[in-house]
């Protein structure tokens, strides 16, 4: 076997081995490698333990604050009086006051169109006719029905007054001779006689009013054949052209769209139902359009819809704001992008939001106690769900309030009532607090 295992340490091997020279290199060996191991172990814990240093002095900088200096480190503002506007957006599209679509009661081939688009018209000018070929002869026509009506009434006349005449005479005749001659048989005749011409007489009468009735109806179609405007405005659209066929047999065809008047326009708006509540007629609203970017329109709110829209999962209200355009810059069509006034108030007591949303982190470090949490080495421990200790969190469970100094020069909280903001400033609404008051922004870096 030789030496092949060493089992009871060096002097057993030292009996047990007859070389000298094996024995000593295979204690050198092993007592190298137990060095090796021991260096090893060694480097792995100086390894953990820098490791465990470099996170104590990462904590120490970055993450456990640092308790300011009451008197150097705040940033300090005022409460002051001033100007909040309080405002709202909405997005809608500019339309005239009033448009009118100019169409055709007949059917017929349009023979030639007087205006163009952009055109300025009055009310009664001539903006297209139709073909009158038919229509002249329609005319011409109920006029000799009614000439024939007239001359059968004429007829009609004289026949009754024969009729009558006749009648007389056997009457007297009838008297004179005692009742003998004529006879009954032809009295009754005569009168029936009568009766029939009075007859014709009124149904000639109608006739004519017939007659008269559609030579009345033929002359006005005539007339709607030249296509006039109805207002005074500027012709927006123009949907037919010289030659074009109208069909107006089951609706009246839209061939002109005609706008009233484009010095006074309107801006159709769709209003968030959230927003709805703070606006009413006669409240201001500014507006900007794309044509024009840097040039602010003004204009008041008309009416605010009572009935909603929904667009795309959302609730809107249409709202109309009047506005004026007496340079003509706006046009129909175009988008305006509006603020709408709310509240405007030139006194109101102010205080700038960063200070409502300053609070100090850690309230003890003004009073001289340490901060809770335990030794450093706890705050290496991760925390439990919920994150860090409650008392570090910057709530307000008191409601809105700002943080002054004390004559000590340590932070003080002053409980306030708000109510609406601009963005930039709250207005107060009750507070101990007066104009002028200092108090504190936020920390300096």
């Amino acid at each position: 076997m030789g030496c092949g295992k060493i089992r009871n340490g060096k002097e057993k091997e030292m009996n047990k081995c007859k070389s000298g020279d094996i024995k000593d290199e295979k204690t050198l060996s092993e007592l190298l490698g137990e060095k090796q191991k021991h260096l090893f172990t060694r480097k792995r814990i100086f390894f953990f333990i820098s490791l465990v240093i470099i996170a104590i002095v990462i904590y120490t900088n970055f993450f456990i604050p640092k308790p300011p200096s009451p008197s150097k480190n705040f940033r300090k503002g005022r409460i002051f009086k001033g100007l909040i506007k309080v405002k709202i957006s909405a997005t809608g599209n500019l339309k005239p006051t009033k448009t009118v679509d100019v169409g055709s009661e007949l059917s017929g081939i349009i023979s030639e169109v007087l205006v163009q688009e952009n055109d300025t018209v009055k009310k009664g000018q001539i903006l297209a006719r139709l073909d009158l070929s038919k229509l002249n002869d329609a005319v011409t026509k109920s006029r000799a029905s009614l000439g024939v009506a007239n001359a059968q009434v004429i007829l009609s006349r004289a026949t009754l007054k024969e009729a009558r005449k006749k009648l007389d005479r056997y009457k007297k005749l009838s008297e004179i001779s005692g009742g003998k001659t004529p006879s009954k048989l032809e009295i009754d005749t005569a009168t029936a006689d009568l009766e029939r011409a009075k007859a014709n007489l009124l149904s000639s009468n109608s006739n004519v009013i017939q007659a008269k009735a559609n030579l009345k109806s033929d002359e006005t179609n005539l007339q709607k054949a030249t296509i006039v405007s109805p207002i005074n405005g500027v012709v927006m659209k123009r949907s037919v052209e010289p030659g074009q066929t109208v069909a107006a047999a089951f609706q009246v065809t839209v061939l002109f769209k005609i706008a009233q008047d484009l010095t006074e326009m309107e801006l159709y708006l769709d209003v968030d139902e959230a927003d709805v509540g703070r606006i009413k007629s006669g409240q201001n609203a500014t507006f900007t359009v794309d044509a024009y970017p840097s040039r602010v329109y003004s204009g008041k709110i008309l009416r605010v819809g009572l009935s909603a829209e929904e667009k795309d999962g959302v609730v809107y209200y249409p709202t109309i704001i009047t506005v004026k355009n007496d340079d003509l810059s706006l046009r129909p069509g175009m988008t305006g992008m509006a603020d709408i006034i709310t509240i405007s108030d030139a006194q109101a007591l102010l205080v700038p939001n960063e200070a409502l949303r300053f609070s100090p982190s850690g309230p003890d470090q003004f009073r001289g106690k340490p901060s809770p949490g335990g030794c450093l080495i706890s705050k290496l421990v991760p925390h439990p769900p919920g994150g860090p200790p409650k008392k570090m969190m910057n709530t307000n469970p008191e409601g809105s309030g700002v943080w002054i100094l004390d004559d000590d020069n340590r932070p003080r909280r002053i409980p306030i009532k708000t109510d609406v903001t601009d963005g930039i400033n709250t207005r107060i609404i009750d507070s101990s607090l007066k104009e002028g008051t200092e108090i504190i922004l936020g920390m300096e870096f």
